[in-house]
């Protein structure tokens, strides 16, 4: 059997990954484990992808997912949905066991959400205008609704292009900064006109804002390494036609 290695955080206490781009079907730009819907590689290999990740991952969940658009919109799932059905959203919340959240990126950040006592999950979409929008805090909020207390969440925050790697304009910096001067911390200055942005950073400080006490940020830079991750960023330096995404999942273990 084709190994499909995660990455896993020890501080969720459920099942869960943050899976690469490795142990797939797909070839060519998307090779191996592409699983987006939207992208232009055929269905009957993301289809396979995705089962693949969630055997992996959240063995024996019940996968459900998204069609994300960056927003700030959370959603409470009690079962999966036809695929063709998926709601316009960037997070999810559940208390259901059995059912396995999945999140798709490709230089966003997943995060991954527990609070192991009232037994209630989440995952979220956060890129810049997510991260802007305090998605973050949102999904905290959803998971309240269902009982979990901010103080007793862990948060993961996956794969994701870091600092280094983030380069924006001074426009874009500033949109940031006329709505909290703190964000300026999560700006180092580069080449005139321009900065880098850490985008996990300024979601962390979101997550803690909002009560979260227990943050893990894997620091993986998906454009960087191109063997494990897929890159929105990359993809658009090198003018390739389509780029392939990641999933991350968690789940509740079936009672």
């Amino acid at each position: 059997m084709t190994e499909v290695p995660f990455v896993s955080v020890p501080q969720l206490a459920t099942p869960h990954g943050f899976l690469t781009r490795q142990g797939g079907t797909s070839t060519g730009l998307y090779a191996s484990l592409n699983v987006g819907l939207g992208s232009d590689d055929t269905f009957e290999n993301v289809r396979e992808n995705r089962r693949r990740a969630v055997a992996a991952a959240t063995p024996g969940a019940a996968l459900a997912t998204l069609h994300q658009v960056h927003s700030c919109d959370v959603i409470t799932i009690t079962t999966p949905f036809p695929d063709a059905d998926r709601p316009h959203a960037d997070a999810m919340v559940s208390n259901t066991p059995g059912v396995a959240l999945g999140i798709l990126t490709a230089d966003c950040a997943p995060i991954l959400f527990h609070d192991a006592k009232a037994k209630v999950i989440g995952a979220a979409h956060s890129g810049w205008k997510g991260t802007l929008g305090n998605i973050a805090a949102a999904t905290v909020d959803a998971m309240v609704a269902l009982g979990a207390a901010p103080e007793r969440i862990t948060a993961a925050i996956g794969p994701c292009i870091q600092r280094a790697s983030y380069e924006v304009d001074d426009a874009f910096r500033d949109r940031f900064l006329a709505q909290d001067p703190e964000f300026a911390h999560f700006f180092t200055q580069g080449r005139p006109g321009h900065a880098h942005f850490d985008m996990p950073g300024l979601i962390a400080l979101s997550l803690a804002r909002a009560g979260v006490r227990t943050i893990i940020t894997t620091g993986h830079d998906t454009l960087t390494n191109p063997d494990l991750w897929f890159s929105y960023r990359r993809t658009t330096h090198r003018a390739e036609p389509d780029y392939g995404r990641q999933i991350s999942l968690i789940a509740l273990a079936s009672a």
